[in-house]
């Protein structure tokens, strides 16, 4: 995080905190023995947690419960699409979580408007090796306000077996260039079928268009150092070049609906309706086991760094999750604990297993070891970030992004839609809510 930006919000986040601090004791431990406790500790889990490491909450509950046997682990999961709509309503009455799972770009919201208690990163395993960006997420003034929870970056997801069919081998392709010769050889081989993309890559997948931005050397925005504010890039010819890049792209070898987002992009690859995606790598187990999945795929479907433009690999963005206590929480004490042992070493080594990058470089070290955790582990280092800017959060909700790139899609010129999209940005960016 831009240290003069901390130390902007930081006054800000702290008064929050302050203000918005319970005057019941809650963020003391409480002085009965933990077979006397007798309090719910309420959780908000996205729904990855039920769907793919379910073991590691219950395994996690049943350990919290050897301790505090008489507290009442209530976790409740979350969808993306209205997690903060119900988040926000819930800080504001008298029924919230203890523990809530924020995306590492929502993280900075909460923070400023105070809705966050601080936490010791001293209480919890690896904190020394932290991922930086997931670090940066959870700061303000030099306190943390949240822990860690797991890494995530994008790949190419791909059907191994229909690349090997068309080039004579199940390798993806190392450049861009030798990708669209292989995009084009599965487009004559299975175009025949008008639902069939070679690619699909959707129009509104703004954390795929943002990586062909920064893979020209754009950004969304820059801190002023003299201002001290956030100010939008978009308009730059470096970003302009990103999004209409990634706009061919999606006009090119998308033969889908191209203004929708990337939610079923995992479905058109288990239908084996599409060879390759860009996506979290742990969408490759999605394609296969998911709900909607296609174990027939069982070992076809594989992962890999993503060519960019300018024969450089594609940057991604750094994804991951969060976890935070409500600073209104009665029980800070309950969460922390329980918290700790979901990030513990031992619990990040289950993550691991389900090829989830963990919390820490101590651990992901040996993932880029690991052919199927690789891509995504490697991709960390130089990964990119939204602006840890305090407005973000409402420049997401708002869909800037989405709506620029349809507007794109749409016939707007590139320079008219970013400078539309600029000003958007600039208008919320700065904004303290």
């Amino acid at each position: 995080m831009n240290r003069t930006l901390i130390a902007a919000i930081g006054v800000v986040a702290l008064l929050g905190v302050a203000a918005c601090g319970s005057d019941d004791g809650g963020s003391a431990a409480s002085d009965a023995a933990p077979e006397d406790r007798n309090e719910t500790l309420t959780v908000w889990l996205m729904g990855e947690a039920d769907s793919t490491w379910p073991e590691l909450v219950e395994q996690v509950n049943g350990q919290f419960n050897e301790t505090y046997p008489n507290v009442d682990v209530n976790v409740q999961y979350q969808q993306w699409g209205d997690k903060t709509t119900k988040l926000d309503a819930a800080l504001g009455g008298s029924e919230y979580p203890d523990v809530v799972e924020l995306g590492n770009t929502e993280t900075m919201t909460y923070i400023l408007n105070g809705a966050l208690a601080e936490i010791d990163p001293a209480d919890y395993d690896n904190s020394d090796t932290w991922i930086g960006g997931l670090v940066d997420t959870c700061t303000a003034e030099g306190a943390m306000y949240c822990v860690p929870y797991y890494a995530g970056s994008r790949v190419a997801v791909y059907n191994a077996d229909m690349f090997e069919e068309v080039t004579g081998s199940a390798e993806f392709p190392a450049t861009e260039d030798e990708l669209l010769d292989a995009l084009a050889a599965l487009d004559e081989e299975y175009g025949q079928d008008q639902a069939y993309s070679p690619m699909y890559l959707a129009g509104r997948n703004w954390h795929a268009a943002m990586s062909y931005v920064a893979g020209y050397g754009g950004r969304i925005a820059e801190y002023n150092e003299d201002s001290g504010e956030w100010e939008a890039t978009l308009s730059t010819p470096e970003a302009q070049a990103g999004i209409e890049h990634y706009v061919d792209l999606v006009k090119e070898w998308n033969r889908g609906d191209q203004t929708k987002d990337e939610e079923d992009h995992a479905l058109a690859m288990a239908q084996e309706k599409s060879a390759l995606i860009y996506g979290n790598g742990w969408e490759a187990g999605v394609v296969v086991h998911g709900e909607e999945g296609n174990e027939d795929l069982d070992g076809v479907i594989q992962v890999a760094g993503m060519p960019g433009p300018n024969g450089e690999p594609l940057p991604s963005f750094i994804g991951g999750s969060d976890l935070a206590i409500i600073e209104k929480s009665d029980v800070k004490d309950l969460a922390a604990e329980w918290i700790a042992m979901f990030t513990s070493e031992e619990s990040m080594e289950v993550l691991a297993s389900k090829d989830t990058l963990p919390n820490n470089t101590k651990q992901l070290e040996p993932l880029k070891d690991n052919p199927v955790t690789a891509p995504m582990a490697h991709a960390v280092p130089d990964a990119w970030f939204t602006p840890i800017a305090p407005g973000w959060s409402m420049i997401e909700q708002q869909g800037v992004l989405q709506n620029m790139l349809l507007d794109v899609l749409r016939g707007t010129p590139v320079e008219e839609a970013t400078a539309e999209a600029d000003e958007q940005i600039n208008k919320l960016i700065n904004s303290e809510v």
